[in-house]
């Protein structure tokens, strides 16, 4: 079952690189949706691919399956997906933050970075021991397959709905 938390890592390190890395191309919305795509498409693979090898072969996430998908790892929906959300970062998250963050008082924004920082830092430790596995994360089936052959449903104890693969 996968776990209620988020990917941290897997999406705040790329808002953070895109900000940074790709500050250049700001000027150039085409360049940045490109730079974004390929920028994101790496790290995704690679992080895949690292955490793959560094938990015993298990994939954190499975895009098998997906149009112009490589290797599992990646596939062209995540890219744009990724691109589109590169676009929204640097055009109107980050403007709308610089704006807030310069009228903010810098004693409060130093408290709510240390939270952020332990929540962040908090996540990271339990996504190395709780994998986000389970229906729809690792369990990908083939295009065409029945649902029923997929998943049944059974009771497990009174209204408790257990899913099984």
């Amino acid at each position: 079952m996968p776990s209620p938390r988020s990917d941290c890592l897997r999406f705040s390190i790329p808002t953070g690189i895109i900000l940074t890395l790709l500050k250049k191309l700001r000027h150039r919305p085409a360049l940045l949706f490109v730079g974004t795509v390929i920028l994101c498409g790496c790290l995704e693979y690679f992080s895949s691919w690292y955490l793959e090898i560094t938990h015993d072969g298990q994939r954190w996430w499975d895009y098998t399956g997906y149009f112009l998908n490589l290797n599992g790892r990646i596939c062209a929906e995540g890219l744009l997906t990724f691109g589109l959300g590169g676009l929204a970062i640097a055009y109107l998250l980050a403007p709308v933050l610089d704006n807030l963050l310069a009228r903010a008082n810098r004693r409060i924004m130093f408290i709510v970075a240390i939270v952020l920082l332990v929540a962040y830092v908090g996540d990271n430790i339990y996504s190395s021991i709780v994998p986000n596995t389970g229906a729809g994360i690792t369990d990908y089936k083939e295009p065409g397959s029945s649902v029923e052959s997929q998943r049944s449903i059974s009771m497990d104890g009174p209204g408790n709905l257990m899913h099984t693969i």
